[in-house]
């Protein structure tokens, strides 16, 4: 395997424990978040799920394919417990993962993986789309409170 495609395998298996990162962060916070918003916030948890969940697999087929090994690790996390911090610690990590796969994106075309560079656009278009929708919820949260 080439340097360029070891790196890039590297960082999709960086991306893939974030992934995890993402589906339990979701899936934890759809059953833990309270009060009067719980309705809007478990359903908005909810539904990231399945999105997060395809993106994982995307990246674990890219790694095999590219000779590597998918990580089986997600990336730590610390929950938090209130509404608020929640949404800000979604809005964090969507942040920090549209950055990654931008520079993902790089790695891939750099590596003449094309097809990877263009797939990883698609998921940095559902990643953006997450960061306004929570950024919407946050600003909302902030208002009334």
């Amino acid at each position: 395997m080439s340097d360029s495609k070891a790196t890039l395998v590297d960082g999709l298996n960086t991306d893939l424990a974030h992934e995890y990162q993402a589906i339990l962060m979701y899936n934890s916070y759809a059953a833990m978040v309270y009060g009067m918003h719980r309705p809007t916030l478990k359903q908005f948890f909810e539904t990231e799920l399945p999105e997060e969940l395809t993106h994982a697999q995307l990246l674990a087929d890219k790694i095999t394919a590219l000779g590597g090994t998918p990580t089986t690790e997600p990336a730590p996390l610390d929950l938090a417990t209130e509404p608020k911090a929640m949404l800000k610690q979604v809005l964090d990590a969507e942040a920090e993962t549209i950055e990654r796969y931008v520079e993902r994106r790089r790695q891939a075309e750099e590596a003449g993986e094309y097809g990877l560079a263009t797939e990883l656009d698609d998921i940095i278009r559902d990643e953006t789309e997450h960061e306004e929708e929570t950024e919407k919820l946050l600003r909302n949260l902030r208002q009334k409170h």
